[in-house]
């Protein structure tokens, strides 16, 4: 059965105007980039926070597919352990102009790159302990600093976003609360998919 979906994307211009979570992470917390992470431990994350969300995209994808999209410049998965377990992830892609993405300028003017927020959730477990807050501001100020760490992207001159009415309720207001603003609202006809459907999909001639 179809029903309407809003869809809001969010943006920020500039670094100053994170506005960081004023909760912050509770003793037996922190958050890790897993560098080189695997496609394993990727769909571990995506399906272990979006499965109640109808986080569903990816789940068609095969292993290899999953790997050329960890494996492309400027792409980042920050991870949150609490007391040693995951409890949450974000993950973050740099888009530049050769890429498709909307032209973007840093601050001396040149183009820049935009870095999209392509994930960021909580493990189920992990909800309303005021956990979010924190890890966004983590992962914001990593889109941030994200050229740094690939030499050969451009500045980030552009931190996006984009959420839905099927993603947690509280999603939209923790982006907005962090400095984020919204430019662009759109709704659509959706039929959502069952996003606990399973295991990976069978590779061409299996």
């Amino acid at each position: 059965m179809t029903r309407t979906v809003t869809t809001t994307h969010l943006q920020m211009s500039s670094a100053d105007a994170l506005r960081p979570s004023a909760t912050p992470l509770p003793p037996g917390c922190r958050i890790e980039r897993a560098v080189d992470a695997t496609p394993e431990f990727s769909r571990f994350l995506y399906q272990g926070v979006g499965s109640g969300w109808n986080w569903a995209d990816r789940l068609a994808w095969s292993r290899a597919h999953w790997a050329e999209v960890l494996a492309a410049p400027g792409t980042e998965t920050w991870v949150l352990y609490r007391d040693g377990s995951p409890a949450g992830y974000v993950e973050l892609a740099a888009r530049t102009a050769g890429s498709g993405a909307t032209p973007t300028v840093a601050a001396n003017g040149a183009p820049g790159t935009a870095v999209e927020i392509v994930y960021f959730g909580l493990f189920p477990g992990h909800l309303g302990l005021g956990l979010g807050g924190a890890l966004l501001t983590e992962g914001i100020r990593r889109a941030w600093d994200l050229d740094a760490r690939h030499p050969g992207l451009p500045p980030v001159g552009r931190v996006w976003v984009h959420t839905c009415s099927l993603d947690g309720p509280a999603a939209l207001a923790n982006y907005r609360a962090r400095g984020l603003e919204v430019f662009h609202v759109e709704d659509e006809e959706l039929e959502p998919v069952d996003a606990s459907a399973g295991p990976w999909p069978r590779e061409s001639g299996d």
